[in-house]
């Protein structure tokens, strides 16, 4: 496992997503909803990644990593079956958790992070899309070293039969991945990356807050 960057996610925001967790997966319709926003998430980080591609400078990595998110997606969505026959079929509003929040979360750190690297670094076209990718997922991917972990926890806790702990090891591939090539982009990648990572984590604690929401 990869080891967190630095304070940017501290330990003590994991106890209220712990007791999300927890109360999410006690209930089989709710845990359906949850893990059906998960893969929605990450098949909608794995259409964005496509997106991103340069019609011909495509490399390995990039084809490599959206193709594993798409796998996560449907990894996820399969766990369903364990949970109950027919449940969260599609991604339609009804049958994700926070709908609003899930579906615009990544759309709006896309936005946001293309704007700030625009106007920082004066980037555009293909180069603004693909430093977009590059901060976007690394940032994803801090959040996924946090977020699929305690899930696991949970679930392990509650001898739930759903697992995550492939998705774990492959994000940290990710993490490892995204952290290198950021570190050839720009020798300051560091401190524009802290900068969407403030953007990312209050979007995160606007999910965790409508989910909560949901449940109560």
């Amino acid at each position: 496992m990869t080891i967190r960057q630095g304070s940017n996610f501290e330990e003590k925001k994991n106890m209220p997503l712990q007791q999300l967790i927890a109360s999410l997966i006690s209930n089989d319709i709710q845990h359906a909803k949850f893990l059906n926003t998960l893969s929605y998430m990450e098949n909608s980080g794995a259409r964005k990644i496509s997106a991103s591609e340069h019609p011909q400078s495509v490399n390995r990595m990039i084809l490599k990593h959206a193709a594993e998110e798409h796998r996560h997606a449907y990894y996820l969505k399969k766990q369903l079956d364990k949970l109950g026959p027919q449940l969260c079929a599609t991604y339609a509003p009804e049958e994700l958790i926070a709908p609003s929040e899930s579906r615009f979360y990544l759309h709006k750190l896309d936005i946001s992070t293309s704007r700030y690297l625009k106007n920082k670094l004066g980037l555009s076209g293909n180069e603004l899309r693909y430093a977009a990718y590059l901060f976007v997922t690394y940032v994803i991917e801090l959040r996924a070293d946090e977020l699929y972990p305690v899930y696991q926890q949970e679930l392990t806790a509650a001898q739930n039969k759903i697992t995550v702990k492939s998705i774990i090891l492959e994000e940290a591939g990710h993490l490892e991945e995204m952290t290198a090539q950021l570190q050839h982009f720009s020798k300051d990648w560091k401190s524009h990356a802290d900068h969407i990572i403030a953007i990312e984590q209050q979007l995160f604690q606007n999910w965790v807050k409508a989910m909560q929401q949901a449940i109560n």
